[in-house]
């Protein structure tokens, strides 16, 4: 009875802390609830009120098309609708359609091999810690993902956070840490999630190539399928695919997926396939999602007019803030509009979301203190004319 009587008040006191802390997230206006809604192509119902969805991921429009999906229905049976894959890639969970995908991967990007994982957390958060040890130094630009922190954290390897997108700083930092380890590995997003502004990764290159021990990391997550001529991301507008050590994309954006990959060497392949965590141990993506992923890679690189509405757009919207007085760091297709303090940007929000447009405030921890932002995420199906709606409303 006394060891009933001890649990149930350590349950209280639980219940309490956390009651207390989400009190604290609220009164800083930084409390975050998951929306009910319903989806109707590129709108979305929330509370009953219909609005122009400009929070979505999908950057080419292709989750919303209707079209591509009864085209991908019209290639299933019973015997080739799997919606599970019941096991590890390792047992009995890599099935042909897999292989498929990565050589598909692989002959896109002219590299040797492709590995797909089941998410980009879980790229980002099993590569690093199989790929370095106590020895390894890894130089991450301070606004890397969340993900790509978590996957620092959980390796053996000393970090050094450099200055969001400063290369001097970087440079300094490879000539006074090289010598001093076995390993060092740049790490940094293309185009950074929050802010929409881009690495310089033909510098990054440079710097790489000074040092005889020094790999380069990059995450596409933003970049594929909306940069380069075929869609391959903004290592393929540089001209440094096979410049960079671990290219890794995800499907679950501009792909209408959902998975990650990396593209690389067969001996990188190989060694993800024996270290690598989140890969080892974890059941594998349905091979339905497999097969829908492919019949999407497949069109990316015919998306050139797509990609091209999407960067118009895009800089509309930006010469608007600039215009209006904000500062506005993007390059791409996502653009902030940084209010500043999280009361002001929800208010800010819910005056958007009665004008018809769904456009959400992001709050810390997600970006500094002081940065709360509105964060236009917009995609190739937005016309132009819902841009300048869009603008009217902005002050």
């Amino acid at each position: 009875m006394m060891i009933k009587d001890n649990m149930m008040k350590k349950q209280d006191n639980e219940t309490t802390m956390l009651g207390v802390r989400l009190q604290e997230l609220e009164s800083h206006s930084n409390l975050r609830r998951l929306p009910s809604m319903v989806h109707d192509g590129r709108e979305v119902i929330v509370n009953g009120r219909r609005m122009l969805n400009l929070s979505s991921n999908d950057y080419l429009g292709l989750g919303t098309d209707r079209k591509i999906r009864e085209d991908f229905l019209q290639t299933l049976t019973p015997d080739s609708f799997l919606p599970t894959s019941s096991s590890s890639r390792l047992l009995t969970g890599n099935f042909s359609v897999y292989e498929e995908l990565e050589a598909e991967l692989a002959a896109r990007f002219g590299t040797e091999a492709a590995l797909v994982f089941n998410s980009g957390y879980h790229a980002n958060t099993g590569i690093l810690p199989a790929v370095s040890n106590s020895q390894t130094l890894i130089l991450a630009d301070k606004l890397v993902h969340a993900s790509i922190i978590d996957g620092i954290r959980l390796s053996a390897a000393r970090c050094i956070r450099y200055r969001h997108n400063d290369l001097n700083q970087l440079e300094r930092l490879l000539k006074e840490h090289t010598q001093s380890h076995q390993q060092v590995i740049i790490v940094t997003e293309s185009i950074f999630s929050m802010d929409g502004d881009r690495a310089d990764l033909q510098s990054l290159v440079q710097l790489k190539h000074r040092y005889g021990n020094v790999s380069l990391y990059v995450d596409e997550a933003h970049a594929f399928g909306v940069r380069g001529k075929h869609g391959l991301g903004c290592a393929e507008e540089a001209g440094c695919i096979h410049d960079i050590d671990f290219l890794v994309g995800t499907f679950g954006k501009a792909g209408a997926s959902a998975g990650a990959y990396i593209v690389c060497s067969r001996v990188l392949r190989e060694y993800l396939v024996n270290c690598m965590r989140t890969l080892i141990f974890t059941t594998a993506l349905p091979p339905v999602n497999i097969a829908w992923t492919l019949s999407v890679i497949r069109r990316i690189p015919e998306m050139q007019e797509e990609r091209k509405h999407l960067d118009r757009i895009s800089r509309t919207l930006r010469e608007a803030l600039e215009a209006k007085g904000y500062s506005c760091p993007s390059v791409s297709h996502i653009v902030p509009l940084v209010v500043g303090p999280s009361a002001d940007t929800v208010i800010r929000a819910e005056e958007l979301q009665r004008h018809g447009f769904y456009a959400l405030p992001v709050r810390p921890p997600t970006v500094p203190e002081g940065t709360s932002r509105i964060r236009f995420s917009l995609t190739a199906d937005i016309r132009e004319e819902e841009i300048e709606e869009l603008i009217k409303h902005i002050s």
